[in-house]
């Protein structure tokens, strides 16, 4: 299995009200996607590992946004960091925080909806696409300039995740009192395309 990732490293907070961690797998590479990515003239796209390597630092400190209705990308409502990206088999994955506090709704619908039901989606910028006139545009040079939180069903690849990481609890002694354990999420790389902005989810 390849393994490439990388990570910005944050001081623990434990209980942090507005700095609660996600993780997900953002896209898949050398995949053709299940649907047009937003941006992509209909055209199903495959991002290539090449450019998902090279692509992945632009990763690192970009935002997580979502859309009122879970089904598309919203830049104006951002609402978590990415910190950790790393590319596991074919999966892109991402992790970070969300501002929990400050989108207190989001969270309840996020919690309402379940972890099998979220998905994720890019947002890419200076996109290279190998040959423009294919049915399929493999895309072998990109910038992520963020990604968004949605339905799985509404995401360009259906296959991809997300999920709220709940702080475990493991007792130590009655004395010392339960210490918080926060597990952390992965990391991730980059890749490529031709100059067109293409953003994973469907409209």
């Amino acid at each position: 299995m390849q393994l490439q990732g990388m990570a910005v490293e944050f001081p623990a907070v434990m209980g942090h009200p507005n700095r609660v961690p996600f993780e997900g797998v953002l896209t898949r590479v050398d995949a053709p996607s299940d649907k047009a990515p937003s941006g992509a003239r209909g055209h199903r796209v495959v991002l290539t590992r090449e450019a998902a390597e090279s692509a992945l630092p632009s990763l690192l400190g970009m935002a997580v946004d979502f859309k009122a209705g879970w089904d598309g990308h919203d830049a104006k409502q951002k609402c978590g960091i990415i910190t950790s990206a790393v590319i596991e088999g074919d999966a892109v994955r991402v992790s970070g925080y969300l501002f929990a506090r400050d989108f207190t709704e989001m969270m309840q619908e996020m919690q309402a909806h379940g972890d099998d039901a979220l998905g994720m989606s890019y947002e890419l910028a200076d996109a290279h696409v190998e040959d423009m006139r294919a049915e399929m545009w493999r895309l072998t040079k990109a910038t992520f300039t963020g990604a968004a939180i949605l339905l799985r069903t509404k995401a360009a690849y259906r296959n991809t995740s997300f999920r709220v990481v709940r702080e475990k609890v493991s007792a130590c002694s009655v004395r010392t009192g339960a210490r918080k354990s926060v597990r952390r999420a992965p990391a991730m790389e980059p890749m490529p395309v031709r100059r067109c902005a293409v953003k994973e989810g469907t409209r």
